[in-house]
């Protein structure tokens, strides 16, 4: 059994890091929550394998508080396991701003030296974490995160402020800082190395950020979901979620009506196409055309239907698929073969339908061919 000890334990990174914790086997977690007596501490010292060393502050009342937490904590824990010859692991989170000399960054490059001596002094396994800006689900806007503050105030439909457009933001996504995190139960120290480094992190400007969650909030007017290959989107995509508030999680989409039934578009992408569906009544074909570059699947989620094919020079060669929601399949649809679905039941049926690209009304590549031809039809080539 790992006993482990999270300072810091109710900030942003500690409830993700304990949350984790919790569902790793062999761990004992115990926590450590700012302005708890000092006692409680000291317990919790005795028995602690690894330290997540989390506790600090960042917007004190006055500069003074940053010297006496950032680095007077960090030296009341590590006297305290020297007096008792105790010598934890230690994982210390700390900024990138300790490279400046700025009160905050002058008492977490303080507390990094102290971790330093302790290792030196007794041999103590110690990793120190310069984190960029942390982002991701729980953390607290209008406090030390931007990502934070900007998907909050779209996400409860306010503007956000921006001060200067071209402004550089390294960020970080909260789930790898976890992961390295986590990494240290089992890693080795490197002689000489305090620095560990998170592998994936993310160069933007403050510009870029709003552009991308300004398009994320819209996504429920255009129904376009971002490009989520690119990793630092689709982090940005499942943050600006988590502010949402409860009342605000469903939202109504627009219903084309007509005597055939409804069509419903559900979600579009310049990557990936665009899903809808549509309702039927008894006896409604939809179709009777063709496409020559668009593909699409049917699959019918409720009822019965006859969807027809015919290879647009394949004269009265039909191919029929007779699908229902007793045994649901998907039906691919080539280009080049005209196709039609019919509901054949008595009740309305209900088919999902994809397409490989969106709809483009100026250029719709759908061109009208009965399926069972007739003497009427031209021969399309």
């Amino acid at each position: 059994m790992i006993n482990v000890l999270v300072t810091g334990a109710g900030g942003f990174i500690g409830t993700n890091l304990i949350d984790r914790l919790h569902r790793q086997k062999g761990v004992c977690v115990k926590q450590y929550h700012n302005g708890e007596d000092l006692p409680l501490l000291y317990e919790q010292l005795n028995d602690a394998d690894i330290i997540y060393h989390l506790a600090g502050v960042n917007r004190p009342q006055n500069n003074e508080e940053f010297a006496r937490v950032n680095r007077g904590l960090t030296e009341l824990i590590t006297n305290y396991l020297k007096e008792h010859h105790k010598t934890p692991k230690i994982v210390f989170s700390s900024s990138t701003q300790a490279e400046l000399d700025i009160p905050y960054g002058l008492s977490k490059r303080a507390a990094e030296e102290v971790l330093k001596n302790y290792s030196n002094d007794t041999g103590a396994e110690v990793y120190i974490y310069r984190l960029p800006g942390v982002f991701g689900k729980w953390c607290k806007p209008h406090y030390n995160s931007v990502v934070a503050t900007f998907c909050h105030e779209l996400a409860h439909d306010r503007d956000i402020d921006i001060h200067d457009a071209n402004k550089a933001l390294d960020l970080v996504y909260i789930d790898d800082v976890v992961d390295s995190f986590m990494d240290c139960l089992d890693r080795e120290k490197t002689e000489g190395k305090f620095y560990c480094d998170i592998t994936q992190t993310f160069h933007t400007t403050v510009g870029e950020l709003a552009q991308k969650l300004y398009e994320i909030k819209d996504m429920r007017k255009t129904l376009i979901i971002p490009d989520l290959s690119n990793k630092l989107t689709k982090y940005l995509y499942t943050t600006y979620l988590s502010y949402l508030a409860e009342n605000n999680f469903s939202y109504s989409l627009p219903a084309h009506q007509d005597e055939r039934g409804s069509l419903v578009e559900l979600i579009k992408s310049h990557q990936a196409g665009q899903v809808f569906m549509s309702t039927s009544r008894k006896g409604v074909i939809r179709g009777n055309h063709y496409h020559h570059t668009k593909v699409e699947k049917f699959c019918v989620i409720k009822g019965v239907a006859n969807i027809k094919l015919r290879e647009i020079d394949s004269g009265e060669e039909l191919i029929t698929y007779m699908v229902s929601d007793q045994n649901i399949e998907m039906v691919d649809i080539p280009p080049g073969y005209t196709h039609s679905i019919e509901n054949v039941t008595d009740d309305e049926i209900i088919v999902l339908f994809w397409a490989n690209e969106l709809f483009d009304p100026d250029n719709p590549d759908t061109f009208s061919l009965n399926v069972q031809p007739n003497e009427n039809d031209e021969k399309k080539g």
